[in-house]
């Protein structure tokens, strides 16, 4: 994995445990105060998701 992906797959990895982090356990899941951490966490596993497929298809580039 090239270090472009690696920086990028660790500052979604950091956003994700710090919106995990300042989650009001308490409240409920979905409440007004939560939503926005909750929109963060997935913002992040989205971009997770994105550097795998950028990193597939760097791979895929490579061979041909």
């Amino acid at each position: 994995m090239k270090t472009f992906y690696k920086v990028f797959l660790a500052v979604f990895i950091f956003s994700i445990a710090v919106s995990l982090y300042a989650l009001d356990w308490q409240a409920g899941f979905m409440d007004d105060e939560n939503t926005k951490f909750i929109f963060s966490i997935s913002a992040g596993i989205l971009g997770i998701i994105v550097v795998y497929i950028l990193h597939l298809w760097s791979k895929l580039a490579e061979k041909k």
